[in-house]
Formats: C-alpha cells, sequence, structure tokens
C-alpha cells in the first residue's frame, strides 16, 4: 500500500491537473468575495460597472453567516464537478494513455491498487477544500465582513467539511464508469448525469431520496425553506460511496485487460 500511494503522489505531484483544480476553487473562493462586495454596497458595485445600473440584489447581506453559506453550497455544486474530475482522472488515465496493463503487472495486488487512488483522491480533495475554507476566510476578513465568531466560524467550516466529505463519497461511481468504460469519457458523462438529474430531482421535491441532491440541500443552496436531507439522506449518500468502492475494486480485481 505505501508503494503504490507513493505511485499515485508522484503521478499527481508531476501533473497539472492538481494545479487546474486548485485555481478552479480559488476562482470560485473569488466569486464568493465578489457578491460579497457587491451586497456591500450594490450603488458602488454599479458605479464599477459590477452589475447592471437597473440590477438589484435582494434577499442577501454581505455577512459571516452568508459567506459561509455560500461557501458550503460552492463545495456542493462544483465539488461534484471538480471532485469527479479528480476521479475520472486518477482512474481513466491509466486506460486513456495506455498504462494500466504496466500497472498490473507489478507485484501489487489490484484491490491495492485501487484503494491507493481513492487514498489519493480524498487527500486530494480535502487539500481543494481547506484551500477553499482558507481563502474565504481571508476574504471575508479583507472584505470586513460584520457577524463574526468563533461559534458561528466552527459551525460553517464543519458544514463545508461535511458537505466535502458527502460529495467526495458521491464521486466513486465516477471512478467505477471511468474505470469500466476504460477512458476519460464514461466517467465524465456519468458525471455530467449526475450533476443534472441531481438538479431535477431536487426541483421536483424528492431531493432527499437522492444521493446526489443531499450535499446542495445540507448546504442550505434549495433555502431556508427547503426540507433537510436528514439521517436518511445521509445513510444513502454512504451506500454509494461504499458501493462505488466495493463495485470499483470487484471490476479492477476480475475484468480482463485484453487491450
Amino acid at each position: 500500500m505505501i508503494n503504490a500511494l507513493a505511485t499515485e503522489l508522484l503521478k499527481a505531484r508531476r501533473s497539472r491537473v492538481p494545479w487546474v483544480t486548485a485555481l478552479a476553487f480559488t476562482i470560485a473562493a473569488g466569486v464568493g468575495g465578489l457578491f460579497m462586495f457587491i451586497l456591500q454596497d450594490q450603488d458602488r458595485a454599479r458605479s464599477l460597472g459590477l452589475i447592471g445600473t437597473k440590477a438589484s440584489l435582494v434577499g442577501r447581506d454581505a455577512d459571516w453567516p452568508t459567506h459561509l453559506a455560500f461557501l458550503s453550497q460552492i463545495t456542493a455544486v462544483g465539488g461534484v464537478l471538480i471532485f469527479g474530475l479528480v476521479s475520472v482522472w486518477l482512474f481513466g488515465r491509466e486506460f486513456s494513455q495506455n498504462t494500466v496493463k504496466d500497472l498490473l503487472a507489478l507485484p501489487t495486488a489490484r484491490t491495492t491498487i485501487v484503494l491507493a487512488k481513492f487514498v489519493v483522491a480524498g487527500l486530494w480533495c480535502l487539500v481543494l477544500t481547506v484551500l477553499l475554507v482558507v481563502l474565504g476566510l481571508v476574504i471575508g476578513t479583507v472584505l470586513g465582513l460584520p457577524g463574526w465568531s468563533a461559534e458561528l466560524a466552527a459551525s460553517g467550516v464543519a458544514t463545508v467539511g461535511a458537505t466535502a466529505a458527502m460529495t467526495v463519497l458521491l464521486t466513486t461511481p465516477i471512478a467505477f464508469a471511468a474505470s469500466a468504460g476504460r477512458g476519460y469519457l464514461p466517467g465524465v458523462g456519468v458525471m455530467m448525469a449526475a450533476i443534472f438529474f441531481a438538479q431535477v430531482v431536487a426541483a421536483l421535491g424528492y431531493g432527499r431520496y437522492f444521493p446526489w441532491s443531499v450535499p446542495a440541500l445540507f448546504s442550505g443552496l434549495a433555502g431556508p425553506d427547503s426540507d433537510p436531507p436528514g439521517l436518511l439522506g445521509v445513510l444513502l449518500v454512504l451506500l454509494v460511496g461504499v458501493g462505488g468502492i466495493a463495485a470499483t475494486a470487484l471490476w479492477w480485481r476480475n475484468a480482463d485487460q485484453d487491450r
């Protein structure tokens, strides 16, 4: 396992993909800061050309609770895309770059290779989440947002972390699709389908029963009047996560690599 982890970490370190994902989360944090800046003084934002002269943003306040909630919502929505990209790259690259046979020829169990990839994916997504939280806290401090308290910050960061953990679990079927489909495109297809159906099912009011809608509901993206996902939603996310890992490991263990 140590050798497999070292190999996967080396692949990630020599790739540009980690920098691309970090840039995506940096831009997302900057967008959150921009919204807070606009909400602080909409007349100032109009004079700077940030919003149209007749545009008006209502229903939100430029304060720490809103800012921290926005970070959670970024994690729920953008996390499926960015965390999914991590899984697609880690598993799909072996087939797209024709390195899977060389990898399986090593004296390392196939299950160990799969688990090492999932561990690296988890660590990678953890670093991205920490980056988002740190940038969010720095931006909120620079803007001088009101309503700060240690309890609020701890609650907000915990919500971001829980949302990220659920989102990471929901990317394991994407890893299975990239493996069984032997490349990037099947994984990307499953990822886009998950994002699409999560929006549709949530709009119909059944999001708490559809695992890919649960992180968004948990983060409060649907608004204060929406029903929380509850214990059932969290259990469904856990089942999907564990099932995705098991399915991927079984496929790698039993599939014939004939090309």
